[in-house]
């Protein structure tokens, strides 16, 4: 019972309780602390310590004497226990706070979803709705109280009754991806980024008009004020444009996020909406690829300012990440690394009957035959279009939606540099498949879910789909390990000194809009996405905007630290297990391609300006 009650200030049970009220475990409550937990149950409100100090007193004498009474305690101590005052040490509990927050949001939201009902959902929600539809046929996790009701026939309350949900998240690693969430964030990247709009009309959006109008900033800005509780509250209770505007334009002292804690200061209330859209946002996921634990899950740098979750909510467009499909495409058709292409750049006829010629950040090896090992470790976008342009876009799509993508996805030829908007979910499940012999396996968010008296109500099972035939395999992982080794992701060695053996893919889109990087090893596979609220808001240059700098980071800071902890027995001399008779370019076995690549050609290459407008 203790274990159910609610004692207010969301502290339920007696282990919430304690900490809320004396900053301590049940089994460091002192006497005269636990009789006020115990006296509290017969009315919580009524006998609230925070609120009736003298009141709730009290009825902790009383209880003191009834133990008193009933041999527990003795008369000295019953008198001198209730002579003391009720001191507290409050500690009030917010969902916000502690462990993975997104991750706790995400996982109440499955817990309690309905059913999905069309018309429940928005014009634009039409991806959300085949979404939530999917996971409701497929995912036993999706919709658990709908679908599990208890044997009297009520629902299950997540909240009072007790349940114990043993999820998959290892606290160590979600300690160190917070950490290294933060130090790359806040240590680095977000004090550049206010370095470079320092001064700068319109920040934090693009000072580029070719880009971004004036008139379209300024809605921009519209929309974000309406988007606000101050707006919404102020429509609500009939206020004018006029008396909007005002009270948006007049400064008030406010309370804003900052990487060093809170602090207060007086702006107007316009200038706080543009400063929190200066503050990039980040999705992280680190997962087992063999079994589907979710291991670490950061959806963003601050949950308390930042709520929007860019791990399983927020999509955004892939970039160069999405090549690695393409090439699996592509050897599951009969090609090898070894398969050659004319490096200059194409001019094509897409469906639409117009002329499409992407364009390359690198100059290296131009005019030259260059194998397909050496294009994927560049992430050359030209030898992607002519790879494209002899397969077949549709294809490809089915390709990517075998691989767990679930987002609509155009079947265009430009679809193979990474306009498509996906999750960091759906990527890291896809990448699982390079980590896993090919196979796939979809997150796991809970192993069991068991009652109040921890008899289990219902258990969680990894789900496998084989996207990669045994032959495909091996030679995208053999490139894979390449783009780590020597390609566009070599800062993984260079600068945080990894030397197990992974592979990874970096990318960059449009304008420097969105960073990633994709990485996996034998036992672990991780996704991380780096950008601006908007894709209007972005560094201007590729020194500070590509997946390289922006995103790999993160991966980097993260995997040290996990190397770094010998309680988690993740081995840097985990390898993967390549057949000794595998035959990667139909000839002979080459091995990794040994290419010197150029550092100063070991940016990212961007998708084509102007493909996705």
């Amino acid at each position: 019972y203790l274990n159910q009650f609610d004692f207010l200030y969301n502290a339920v049970g007696i282990k919430s309780a304690a900490h809320v009220y004396f900053g301590k475990a049940p089994k460091d409550l002192k006497i005269e602390e636990a009789a006020t937990l115990v006296g509290m149950v017969k009315n919580p409100a009524y006998y609230n310590p925070v609120r009736q100090n003298e009141r709730t007193r009290q009825r902790r004498n009383v209880v003191l004497a009834q133990m008193e009474k009933n041999g527990k305690i003795t008369k000295a101590e019953l008198d001198s226990l209730s002579a003391l005052p009720l001191t507290l040490n409050f500690n009030r509990v917010d969902a916000k706070d502690g462990i993975a927050p997104y991750f706790r949001e995400e996982l109440r939201r499955m817990l309690r979803a309905q059913k999905p009902v069309r018309e429940n959902y928005r014009g634009w929600e039409a991806q959300k709705f085949i979404d939530d539809s999917i996971a409701w046929e497929t995912n036993p996790l999706y919709g658990w109280i709908e679908k599990n009701p208890k044997p009297d026939g009520s629902k299950y309350d997540i909240y009072s009754d007790g349940l114990k949900i043993y999820t998959t998240i290892d606290s160590r690693m979600q300690k160190y991806a917070e950490e290294a969430v933060a130090e790359h964030l806040g240590g680095y990247l977000q004090p550049a980024f206010f370095r470079e709009k320092r001064g700068t009309k319109g920040a934090p959006y693009t000072t580029d008009r070719a880009e971004l109008s004036e008139i379209r900033r300024n809605h921009l800005v519209r929309n974000a004020m309406k988007n606000t509780d101050r707006y919404r509250m102020m429509v609500k209770a009939g206020a004018s444009k006029d008396e909007i505007n005002r009270a948006f334009h007049t400064p008030r002292e406010m309370k804003v996020f900052t990487y060093n804690g809170s602090v207060d200061t007086v702006m107007t209330p316009l200038d706080s909406v543009l400063y929190n859209k200066h503050f990039l946002r980040t999705g992280f996921m680190a997962m087992d690829p063999l079994n589907g634990h979710i291991k670490a899950y950061v959806g963003g740098p601050n949950f308390s300012y930042f709520q929007y979750d860019m791990v399983s909510t927020g999509r955004r467009q892939v970039g160069s990440t999405v090549k690695p499909f393409l090439y699996t495409y592509a050897m599951e058709e009969g090609y090898t690394p070894c398969d050659e292409f004319s490096n200059t750049q194409p001019v094509l006829t897409d469906e639409t009957g117009k002329v499409w010629a992407p364009r390359n950040a690198g100059s290296a090896r131009v005019g030259e035959m260059v194998d397909l090992r050496w294009a994927l470790t560049n992430s050359n976008n030209w030898i992607s279009a002519r790879l494209i342009s002899q397969l077949s876009p549709p294809s490809l799509v089915r390709t990517m939606h075998n691989f767990g993508i679930t987002a609509e996805l155009p079947p265009v030829m430009s679809l193979c540099l990474g306009p498509a908007d996906v999750s960091v979910k759906e990527m890291v499940t896809a990448y699982s498949a390079f980590a896993n012999n090919g196979m796939r396996v979809d997150p796991m968010f809970v192993t069991a879910i068991a009652d109040n008296n921890g008899n289990i109500i219902s258990e969680f099972s990894p789900r496998h789909t084989e996207v990669i035939s045994e032959k495909a395999y091996y030679r995208i992982l053999s490139m894979l390990l390449n783009v780590v080794n020597e390609g566009t992701a070599h800062r993984v060695r260079s600068r945080f000194g990894l030397t197990a053996e992974m592979g990874g893919k970096t990318g960059t889109t449009n304008y420097n809009a969105d960073g990633w990087f994709m990485g996996f090893t034998p036992n672990l596979v991780a996704g991380t996405w780096v950008g601006g609220d908007e894709r209007f808001i972005h560094f201007n240059t590729m020194a500070y905007g590509q997946g390289a700098s922006m995103a790999l980071p993160i991966y980097g800071r993260f995997m040290k630290k996990v190397y770094g902890d010998p309680s988690l027995n993740y081995s840097q001399s985990a390898k993967f297990d390549f057949p000794a008779d595998v035959n990667l370019c139909e000839k002979e076995f080459y091995g990794y391609y040994d290419e010197e690549v150029n550092a100063d050609n070991n940016a990212e290459d961007t998708t084509m300006d102007g493909v996705f407008d």
